[in-house]
């Protein structure tokens, strides 16, 4: 339930990222190759981008519509550049509403946060205990009514105690586990890297820093992309193994196990 996508590379444009590619994150939000729960992503969409040279904090732009419906997105993704972007496209878990504020990424100074799955019972007793894991501070602080949010407040928490991004999301993913089964692939950056977890549905990373394109495939100006599925048929692209962690910067893209440190780098 829902699709994802995170970059980190040179200055790319919305519509590189969203738009252009045979398999886009639009097109995966009707017609979806490698999602394991649900069908369509039609309950809203958002995207986050940077201009660190002005701000820490991103930009955002979000809709509790179809990203396909959305002719001012499409009308304004080939003008902004950014070097770094989350995007989403979200199928809604009953009975969560389709509004705007469940719609990711979820921000806060920052931080942008997507997260697809869902966790088991959350309408219920599931969401009062984990709201109940929640700082005062972050829980005042929680955006909608959704899954996601208490998850992204959790995080923030961890963050707040100066927690490193990869062991925050591990350490979230196994407190929630603690409280029920849940599917968490999570995605969280600050502009300057990417962190993001897989347990229980699909992540690809392609990690164009190498030879030139590939056939079938087309670059985005040597970045890194994090994504649900691919965009296209770039052999480069590299399905994570379920229960990892993905860290990526502009200099090593590193993927362990959830329980350890050690992975794969690239110079």
């Amino acid at each position: 339930m829902c699709r994802l996508l995170a970059y980190l590379g040179p200055p790319a444009t919305l519509d590189e990222l969203l738009f252009a590619r045979e398999h886009s994150l639009v097109r995966q939000s009707y017609a979806p190759r490698h999602q394991r729960h649900g069908t369509v992503n039609a309950d809203g969409f958002g995207v986050g981008w940077y201009d660190r040279d002005r701000r820490p904090e991103p930009a955002r732009y979000r809709s509790d519509r179809p990203i396909w419906s959305d002719r001012s997105l499409a009308s304004m993704a080939g003008l902004i550049r950014s070097t770094a972007v989350v995007a989403a496209v979200r199928s809604a878990t009953p009975p969560a509403p389709v509004e705007e504020s469940g719609s990711p990424p979820f921000m806060w100074g920052p931080w942008l946060f997507a997260h697809n799955g869902a966790v088991e019972g959350f309408a219920g007793a599931v969401g009062t205990a984990l709201r109940g894991l929640v700082s005062d501070r972050r829980v005042a602080q929680v955006e909608g009514s959704t899954d996601s949010a208490v998850v992204f407040a959790l995080v923030l928490d961890a963050l707040d105690r100066g927690v490193q991004p990869a062991e925050a999301l591990a350490s979230v993913l196994a407190a929630v586990e603690e409280v029920a089964p849940a599917r968490l692939n999570l995605v969280l950056t600050d502009g300057a890297s990417i962190t993001a977890t897989t347990c229980g549905d699909s992540l690809f990373v392609l990690d164009q820093a190498g030879a030139g394109p590939q056939a079938g495939g087309s670059d985005v100006g040597g970045g890194v992309v994090v994504a649900s599925e691919p965009w296209d048929d770039d052999r480069r692209w590299r399905e994570v193994p379920d229960r990892s962690v993905v860290m990526v910067t502009p200099t090593a893209v590193t993927v362990a196990p959830l329980a350890g440190r050690i992975g794969e780098r690239r110079a």
